[in-house]
């Protein structure tokens, strides 16, 4: 039996960008898939994890939500305005964590479940380098294992170097013993930009978080490093810059659902019908 339903995943992300310069990243990465329910018992448990504390792994509150409502309440109430109800299931968000004390996340995903362990709603939380943050909320009906696909307009700037007037498209294999989150960035010509996670689950233990310090050294700044690094090639090769607008008025962004589609490449991200 698992200890905890919050657990460890280590795995890679990679991009690619077609147009008008093709460039391509590879790295290797770890996320902690938290359930919100677990962090006092996380706390309390793991040595080298502490909640709103420092300690070599760490979770603070303040990092996501308003970073003044509890966060639990936070999500189940964007859930409610846009009339979906949870009944107090499991919010599950998969995130790095801190790692002596600092941490920057692209992107955070929660998964919103009932008590039955059906997946009701994923919530993408998008971060960019300018303390400005957004969420994605699309629907999704089915059990824990099976793979979804998810859309929406983009509302958010995030990279200087990709306009507002372009379309994600979302693919997940909610996590198990595996984890995948695909995002396919459409313009109109289709296809620009793919960006993919795939990871493996390992128990939430000590010696995992200890092992992983030592295979993953400062991961969250090297993200941070990373980003800019990226940015900087992009520049170099001539990729345009675009203003950055003012960030939308309306914080949640309401996707919608998918139906049908290729899902065998959901993990590598490779596979899309209209690219």
């Amino acid at each position: 039996m698992r200890k905890f339903a919050s657990a460890l995943y280590r795995g890679s992300v990679v991009h690619r960008r077609l147009r008008p310069k093709r460039h391509k990243l590879r790295y290797n990465i770890f996320n902690i898939l938290f359930d919100l329910d677990e962090l006092d018992r996380l706390d309390r448990e793991l040595r080298l994890f502490s909640r709103n504390r420092f300690n070599l792994f760490g979770f603070n509150d303040r990092d996501y939500g308003d970073g003044k409502t509890p966060l639990r309440e936070y999500v189940e109430g964007i859930l409610c305005r846009h009339g979906l109800d949870i009944s107090g299931g499991p919010v599950r968000l998969l995130c790095m964590p801190r790692v002596l004390g600092y941490v920057f996340n692209p992107l955070s995903v929660y998964f919103c479940y009932r008590r039955s362990g059906e997946l009701t709603a994923v919530l993408y939380e998008v971060s960019n380098t300018f303390g400005e943050r957004h969420y994605y909320l699309v629907p999704a009906s089915g059990n824990t294992g099976s793979a979804l696909q998810q859309s929406s307009d983009k509302r958010f700037h995030v990279s200087p170097f990709l306009p507002l007037d372009l379309h994600y498209r979302f693919r997940i294999a909610p996590p198990a013993e595996t984890v995948a989150v695909s995002v396919h960035v459409h313009d109109k010509q289709g296809l620009l930009v793919a960006a993919s996670l795939a990871a493996q689950r390992l128990e939430l233990t000590n010696g995992a978080l200890f092992t992983t310090l030592v295979l993953y050294p400062l991961l969250t700044l090297k993200v941070v490093a990373g980003i800019h690094w990226e940015a900087l090639k992009l520049w170099l090769k001539g990729v345009k810059v675009w203003t950055k607008p003012e960030p939308p008025e309306e914080r949640v962004t309401l996707g919608k659902k998918e139906d049908g589609g290729a899902t065998r490449n959901v993990i590598a991200g490779t596979t899309d019908r209209a690219a």
